[in-house]
């Protein structure tokens, strides 16, 4: 009895430390989703689990990086930068993602704040850079930037992805965005 308890603690001793990552660690991992000549004077936080953040690593520039690895329905190596701007409308985004079920009833929520006036804003022509994959060395890179409002008769940006090149997301609402190919 008492080896099967020893082993017990050893097992969950051991399966804490796998999961855990050090500051250091996190912001290697929140920086690689950062434009090369932006990476080294970026932010870092890190989030909580009521959608705040503690900054880990205090930068000179507007880029902050972080990780999304702990949200559901997100790969193992997942993480984001975007315009320090954008921080309030991230944490908006983390809390409609915790407090939804899919895909579909998170995007419920969305539309919902978007109608009642409760939409975190976005810095016009601010960019989102995420990298999600298995591991870092597997992970793709998707590259967007915020246009709210924007359509295609604004920008001569398509409204579809079938002229093959950039093209606006989720037109004349809060969510457009240039989705870059």
């Amino acid at each position: 009895m008492k080896r099967i308890a020893l082993l017990a603690v050893g097992i969950a001793a051991f399966a804490t430390g796998a999961y855990a990552q050090t500051d250091a660690q996190l912001i290697e991992q929140s920086l690689a989703a950062a434009p090369t000549r932006g990476r080294a004077d970026a932010t870092v936080v890190k989030w909580a689990a009521n959608h705040t953040h503690t900054t880990i690593k205090e930068g000179t520039n507007k880029i902050v990086c972080y990780s999304r690895a702990d949200q559901r329905d997100r790969p193992a190596f997942a993480v984001q930068c975007t315009s320090l701007a954008n921080l309030d409308r991230v944490a908006q985004n983390r809390r409609f993602r915790a407090d939804s079920t899919d895909a579909a009833s998170e995007q419920a929520l969305v539309a919902a704040a978007e109608k009642n006036g409760t939409r975190e804003k976005v810095e016009y022509g601010s960019w989102f850079r995420s990298m999600n994959g298995a591991d870092q060395m597997s992970a793709g890179v998707h590259t967007t930037i915020a246009m709210p409002g924007a359509t295609g008769a604004s920008t001569g940006f398509p409204e579809g992805r079938d002229a093959g090149g950039a093209f606006i997301m989720a037109a004349g609402t809060t969510e457009a965005h240039l989705m870059v190919p």
